[in-house]
């Protein structure tokens, strides 16, 4: 994921992302799909449209186009010198093909948005270089999928010939930005009347919704990825003494259950923490059974969890942000076949394998349990809860569902759900 092409020509661009898009038996084919993510293609772990996109890619046009925030945390907060450099990076990259096939942009702008004043320079900003990029990758009337709620005052400047808006988080409880809940819950009720579909990809975010026209994009996997390990143990992670408790993905001191970790750390000191991934500065953790082996590239992910025992998933329980999460890297716990423990997400609570503690001493409870007692049955019931819950199962739903969308045809559909899991009834009317 991080290796990139050149800077585009101009030319080449129009060959390139025309060349093999018509595709005769694939659900939607031929389209100019432009997405505006609420992650950045360079640094983040592929989140759902990261996945979703790169297959539609196969026979569409498509640019994906990197998080244009919704903010940066106050100037005080640790974390803010080191979110400008990471941005600055991408903004350098600006616009590049992906190794995937699609095309990738960072547009640059304010990453402010409380001022109306910003909001109206960012928009005048972001729109230009939208449509002379559009205009470059020869993309017209595209069908627009906006997955952050800042992009509210941009999608009426585009052209586009399909709105949709995916709901993947409680946005006005992002603790991760100065901008006032106000003005992200208007910018997502704008969002929701306009859009032709809100596609949410949380039960707890679907289940809460009023909107009408909803639609649930349930999470999947790359199941093949994680199912079938590497044999090689990358070395950074291979000296650590086991039994070693994995956690993969941002360290965020919103997410992370701190007063946990430290008291499970002090009274099991023979247990080892690994965590894998990007540490904000104000996650101060430290003993010597605590191990921070920054990010890894997706690719390298897999070999990892040779080493790790117990996959876990140590979130605060008080925080109303996560409560709402889906967390992808739980069904990524599950294809590997790993004990998966877990803080008690709505998400998960009916999924088969999968350990939910609500309480310090349950933690540990079942810690112990699944490193005492786990067996092959129960390593087969954790990835046959995921198995058929892969990422080109969802691209294929994703472009079934836009295909209709576009024909003007009724999308409600029961929602199968993977194993274990409750139906769901999404509904567009």
């Amino acid at each position: 994921m991080n290796s990139t092409s050149s800077a585009p020509r101009p030319v080449q661009a129009g060959r390139d992302v025309a060349a093999g898009a018509q595709s005769d038996n694939y659900p939607l084919s031929g389209q100019s799909i432009v997405c505006f993510a609420g992650e950045d293609w360079w640094y983040h772990h592929p989140h759902s449209k990261n996945h979703i996109l790169k297959r539609l890619a196969r026979h569409n046009r498509v640019l994906f186009v990197n998080s244009i925030t919704m903010g940066l945390p106050s100037i005080g907060n640790p974390d803010f010198f080191q979110k400008i450099r990471r941005k600055l990076r991408s903004y350098l990259r600006w616009l590049r093909k992906a190794p995937e096939g699609l095309w990738v942009m960072t547009p640059i702008n304010v990453p402010l948005y409380g001022s109306p004043a910003v909001r109206a320079l960012n928009r005048l900003l972001l729109v230009l270089q939208l449509r002379l990029v559009m205009f470059i990758l020869n993309l017209r009337h595209p069908i627009v999928w906006v997955a952050i709620p800042t992009a509210a005052n941009l999608v009426s400047s585009l052209g586009s010939k399909l709105l949709v808006y995916q709901v993947s988080d409680k946005y006005d409880f992002n603790e991760d930005s100065a901008l006032s809940r106000a003005v992200i819950r208007k910018m997502d009720v704008h969002l929701k009347e306009r859009a032709a579909v809100v596609m949410y990809s949380g039960r707890k975010l679907y289940e809460e919704a009023e909107t009408r026209h909803r639609y649930f994009l349930q999470q999947a996997v790359d199941y093949e990825r994680f199912a079938n390990l590497p044999p090689e143990t990358p070395a950074d992670i291979a000296t650590i003494p086991r039994p070693v408790l994995g956690y993969v993905g941002a360290a965020d001191w919103y997410t992370m259950d701190i007063p946990l970790i430290e008291h499970v750390a002090r009274v099991r000191p023979n247990w080892h923490w690994v965590f894998i991934g990007s540490k904000s500065n104000l996650v101060q953790l430290s003993a010597p059974n605590i191990h921070f082996l920054g990010p890894k590239p997706y690719a390298e992910l897999s070999r990892y969890y040779n080493h790790i025992d117990v996959c876990v998933l140590p979130w605060d329980q008080k925080n109303v942000f996560t409560n709402y999460g889906s967390a992808i890297k739980v069904r990524e716990y599950l294809a590997t076949g790993r004990p998966v423990v877990i803080s008690p997400l709505y998400e998960y609570l009916h999924t088969p394998g999968v350990r939910i503690y609500r309480s310090i001493d349950e933690f540990i409870l079942l810690v112990a349990e699944a490193l005492a007692c786990d067996t092959p049955h129960d390593r087969q019931s954790r990835q046959d809860a995921v198995r058929g819950c892969t990422w080109d199962v969802r691209a294929r739903e994703v472009a079934s569902l836009f295909r209709r969308l576009l024909d003007g045809q009724d999308v409600a559909k029961a929602v199968l759900p993977c194993a274990g899991q409750r139906q769901i009834r999404s509904s567009l009317e």
